[in-house]
């Protein structure tokens, strides 16, 4: 009876526990109940981690995400959340066009909630410390994948991509942003608009290189992502623009290009790291105007000439007009 009362005893303690490999997510408000509770599925008795808790005085476990092997014991398990030793993320995102956004893609990947990074993001003291404002802050936000570890707060993780910012700007980009007499944030800006205009990376040198063409010439660039932006800051970011009207050119916002020369106070849009190598790397040409061709959709139609640009402008409207895109 000694001997399965000891043998019992040991299995609880020491015994394989984990049946399967899994991530186990351990909040910074979770209770050793909480644990245990997560640990259904994957462990063969969860109630036996509250038991090994008890014995070994484990009473608050640090947050984190951390990896338990299969046949780890709950001995293992206590000692693993006790030590601290979490396993990070691989945290992702791709293009968002609001901070709002971004908010809840890190959201979905980190503890912390949307509110505490918006919080974070438009922290006025952080905006004057680095020269930003709540729309220029877009920019230190470069699209790839990171490591970081679960429980990162809001704070943190805009510190980290403040780093990862400037590690971006090495000396090579700083050089040919200096070649085209451009600052860092102007190359974002000019960026963010040839995000915008075209999604075939291998076309976004050419576009980077039109609009440049028309900044040395001082002409507007007449941009129609640009009008987007400001539709959109007026009806609301869910607001759908499939055509940009005569009326739309109007509008009354330093970041329409039609009607103001040079290029707007902030990017429009965050850029990926291939719009700004794009801009840096612009193409060499001679185009002044650019639309959409309808023969190769997802393209644009080049012109060096007002009269080429008529002609193409006027069979992509034509177009349009055949599928009944109004708005």
């Amino acid at each position: 009876m000694g001997g399965i009362l000891g043998y019992n005893y040991y299995q609880k303690i020491f015994g394989k526990a984990i049946t399967k490999t899994s991530s186990l997510y351990v909040k910074s408000s979770d209770t050793l109940i909480d644990i245990k509770n997560n640990l259904v599925g994957f462990s063969k008795n969860p109630n036996n981690f509250l038991f090994v808790a008890a014995k070994k005085n484990f009473t608050k476990p640090k947050s984190g995400r951390y990896i338990l092997k299969k046949g780890m014991s709950h001995n293992d398990v206590v000692n693993l959340l006790r030590s601290g030793n979490q396993t990070p993320i691989k945290l992702s995102f791709n293009n968002q066009d609001t901070l709002e956004k971004l908010a809840v893609r890190i959201a979905q990947q980190l503890e912390t909630d949307t509110a505490s990074l918006l919080n974070s993001f438009k922290d006025k003291s952080f905006l004057l410390k680095n020269n930003l404002t709540e729309k220029s802050i877009l920019q230190i936000f470069i699209p790839n994948s990171y490591e970081f570890y679960w429980n990162t707060s809001a704070v943190k993780f805009r510190n980290k991509m403040l780093f990862e910012y400037n590690r971006f700007w090495n000396k090579s980009r700083v050089d040919k942003a200096k070649k085209l007499n451009l600052t860092k944030d102007e190359v974002l800006t000019l960026a963010s608009i040839v995000q915008k205009e075209t999604a075939i990376k291998n076309e976004r040198p050419t576009v980077a290189g039109l609009y440049l063409n028309r900044l040395k010439k001082g002409w507007p660039l007449q941009a129609d992502p640009t009008i987007i932006y400001c539709i959109k800051e007026i009806k609301g970011q869910n607001y759908v623009v499939k055509r940009v009207l005569t009326a739309d050119l109007e509008i009354n916002s330093p970041y329409n290009t039609y009607k103001n020369r040079g290029l707007p106070p902030t990017l429009i849009a965050m850029p990926d790291i291939s719009s700004v190598d794009a801009v840096l790397n612009s193409e060499k040409h001679n185009y002044m105007y650019m639309c959409v061709n309808v023969d190769k959709l997802g393209h644009h139609a080049f012109a060096r000439t007002l009269q080429q640009h008529n002609r193409n402008a006027a069979k992509y409207h034509r177009w349009l007009n055949r599928q009944g895109v109004n708005r």
